[in-house]
């Protein structure tokens, strides 16, 4: 079961996936793309990964105690969902045309829609149990959505995408021992021969 640090390995696998596949092209280095808010002061990066929201799945069935080790019970883990925005940032020293601002979307459009999956697993390599694979996919948005999510943070509305990532399975600390064997008795039943 995935540790409490799979929201922040999810946020840093997308930095990572995104980092990789758009530079050179069409971002200059690795470094002007952050995980980021778009209130930050300044900042000299490019494309921000904002998560907005953490929303917990309550319709995906699960049991209520999961075996951990051999001896051992735990409680199962939660499915949550990791609501993203990726956007551009405004307040950048590079000087973004609208038409490289619209080049750079279309990249992590094409990127999201390519690399749309990856295992828990492949985040926390020290995991037992293969889980359901993430699934980034577009979160299904109004406009008028899109637009509050800005106004939470006081930002005007601006060109951006928005992800959902889903199911990411948060494992439980709380673990049960099994009751110790206090008191054991043994019953020998003797038959007599027949003769």
């Amino acid at each position: 079961m995935a540790d409490y640090t799979i929201i922040a390995d999810v946020s840093a696998y997308i930095v990572r996936l995104l980092r990789e596949k758009m530079c050179p092209e069409p971002i200059p280095s690795p470094n002007h793309i952050e995980i980021s808010s778009p209130t930050a002061q300044d900042v000299d990066y490019l494309v921000g990964l904002y998560l907005y929201e953490i929303k917990q799945e309550t319709q995906i069935a699960r049991p209520l105690m999961v075996r951990q080790g051999r001896t051992q019970t735990a409680k199962a883990p939660n499915p949550y969902s990791l609501y993203y925005m990726v956007f551009i940032n405004a307040s950048s020293q590079m000087g973004l045309k609208a038409p490289d601002v619209q080049k750079i979307v279309g990249r992590i459009a094409q990127i999201a829609d390519d690399n749309s999956s990856v295992f828990p697993r492949q985040l926390q390599p020290w995991l037992n149990e293969e889980e359901p694979a993430i699934v980034l996919s577009q979160a299904r948005m109004a406009l008028e959505e899109k637009v509050r999510v800005w106004q939470a943070i006081n930002k005007p509305y601006e060109i951006s995408l928005f992800y959902k990532a889903a199911p990411v399975f948060l494992s439980s600390s709380a673990v049960a021992e099994p009751p110790r064997v206090t008191q054991a008795s043994i019953a020998v039943d003797l038959m007599e021969r027949g003769s």
